[in-house]
């Protein structure tokens, strides 16, 4: 760091050196040719702020870069799914760097964040707003962790989160999905059957293969599911688990069976289905039938919650439908009406409605 006057060019020289602070390389930077002392020593200061933007940008890295780093840790690891891989990259490149494209990571500020939830979330659901800030925090902890950063910005924010019962099917209603899709022959009847007398979600359908499957023992092993992001994983608790066959549901099975032709997998395979279709689908016949527009995963929801009307024990509902979050459960016994079941018995003795009407006593 200097500067110096050349004899001979009678101009002035403006340096500055500096070494890598991780790497130890040294790097030069030098202004010659410089007409007076005062030019010089401006040059100089110059030289300084360059020299550190110049390590700033090769120690911290852009926020886009972070995000690719952290993604690729986290992949390598292989102890998260790569769908939720996918989905938490997804939201945070969609929010974030339309904002935070040319920002270095230690740029970004508590104020930052705010802002992104106010600008971009703002009419979001606040369970998706949880979801972003839990994503942003995971990828900024890991610049804590790597030495970019000394402390996590990500704002404490208690989100609430309402506990809204979701669309099912009554008994009534799933009779009726049951029987007209078997009477028009619906090429989804199978699997509408399936989740509705097993409660199994969608991929661990898809996965469900023949030697699972007891007919005898009236018992399913769910052990497998299946995503077009990850292929054929684990079931989404990580457990296996063992669900009943009910005995109406036994015929189809059979029959799905006998008609397998040695196919190892227990429900048609379609194209709409291999291409994730299997909603949509259900929405269009739901409507056609004039019945609740649900989603493919409510079937699960409306098992749940018939069991839990006709009396089965809550665990019992957790264990078959692989739930390990009793919150969860919770909302499908508010679904069913478990939780106020009997509440009113106290005043079953008062009687205030069909008594006669008094009759007027004439005074002479």
């Amino acid at each position: 760091m200097g500067i110096k006057f050349d004899e001979k060019t009678k101009t002035w020289t403006a340096y500055y050196s500096k070494r890598h602070p991780i790497t130890r390389v040294p790097k030069n930077y030098k202004r010659i040719g410089l007409k007076s002392k005062a030019e010089a020593m401006k040059v100089e200061k110059e030289l300084v702020i360059q020299m550190s933007n110049y390590f700033h940008q090769k120690i911290v890295p852009s926020w886009p870069d972070l995000v690719s780093a952290y993604f690729k840790k986290v992949d390598e690891q292989n102890e998260i799914m790569k769908s939720t891989i996918y989905n938490r990259e997804k939201v945070l490149r969609h929010h974030t760097l339309p904002l935070w494209e040319n920002k270095r990571v230690d740029q970004i500020t508590t104020q930052d964040i705010h802002k992104i939830l106010s600008d971009r979330l703002g009419s979001n659901a606040e369970a998706h707003k949880k979801f972003f800030v839990k994503c942003i925090k995971g990828v900024l902890q890991y610049a804590v962790e790597e030495g970019i950063i000394l402390r996590n910005p990500t704002p404490l924010i208690k989100f609430k989160v309402n506990d809204k019962i979701k669309s099912v099917l009554n008994e009534e209603q799933i009779l009726l999905l049951l029987r007209r899709s078997q009477e028009l022959d619906w090429h989804w009847y199978p699997h509408y059957a399936a989740a509705l007398y097993t409660g199994m979600r969608n991929g661990e359908l898809y996965a469900l293969t023949w030697d699972k499957v007891s007919l005898d023992k009236r018992q399913i092993l769910v052990n497998c599911s299946w995503s077009s992001k990850d292929g054929y994983k684990s079931t989404k608790s990580g457990d296996d688990r063992i669900v009943e066959i009910p005995k109406p549901l036994l015929p189809l099975l059979k029959d799905l069976k006998l008609q397998s032709g040695g196919n190892d997998f227990v429900l048609p395979r379609m194209s709409k289905w291999d291409k994730g279709d299997q909603a949509r689908e259900l929405r269009f016949f739901l409507k056609s039938l004039g019945l609740p527009e649900i989603r493919f995963h409510d079937l699960r929801a409306s098992w749940a919650t018939l069991l839990l009307s006709k009396g089965v024990a809550p665990s019992k509902v957790m264990a078959m439908g692989g739930w390990k979050d009793m919150d969860t459960m919770m909302i499908y016994m508010r679904k069913a009406g478990i939780d106020i079941r009997g509440a009113t018995s106290v005043l079953d003795g008062l009687q205030t409605h069909g008594i006669e009407s008094g009759k007027l006593i004439s005074f002479k």
